[in-house]
């Protein structure tokens, strides 16, 4: 059985970020970068049970990330997330997203190198992710800093069956109205 593909993206739907530190929080990481030639810090907190969803998701698909963000910045998060680089196989960054009207699109054929689109599942928070591949996405409510939120383990039961699917996209189309 060939593993399919879970692509994630990263902001609101893995972490948040805070171009300032948040009172009476602790950030899990500070990314430090230049844009444009100026310093900026991301003050980056962890969506809660991040850690363990990533660890159950990659022993059940390909993880992927694909961020309408800077690699510049996504890649420090990432590198926090996975430090041991054992369970995010492919980073996709801003410069592979398609640029629509309504703001970021992912084409997730790009993540698979057969390009088949049975096996691949977006988890974004954003409606304009899906634009391309509507019937690949699972959206997920958007997090900024719910301390109780359990919207990945939520999500565990149902990445668990969706393996088991010949073709992804004969579940996933369910929930698109036609």
């Amino acid at each position: 059985r060939v593993r399919k593909t879970l692509i994630l993206d990263l902001d609101e739907t893995l972490v948040h970020s805070a171009f300032r530190a948040v009172p009476g929080k602790t950030c899990d990481v500070v990314v430090n970068i230049m844009a444009d030639s100026t310093p900026c810090s991301f003050h980056v907190f962890k969506r809660p049970h991040v850690d363990a969803f990533l660890r159950q998701v990659a022993a059940w698909y390909d993880v992927v990330v694909f961020t309408a963000s800077l690699h510049q910045y996504a890649n420090p998060v990432l590198d926090a997330l996975d430090p041991d680089s054992e369970l995010i196989a492919q980073r996709y960054f801003r410069e592979s997203c398609t640029l629509l009207p309504t703001g970021f699109a992912k084409d997730v054929s790009i993540t698979r190198s057969d390009g088949d689109l049975a096996k691949a599942v977006l988890v974004d928070n954003s409606p304009s992710a899906f634009m391309i591949n509507r019937h690949n996405a699972i959206p997920i409510e958007t997090w900024q800093s719910n301390v109780n939120d359990e919207a990945l383990l939520d999500l565990l039961p149902f990445l668990n069956i969706l393996r088991f699917v010949d073709d992804v996209r004969s579940i996933l189309s369910l929930r698109v109205a036609r």
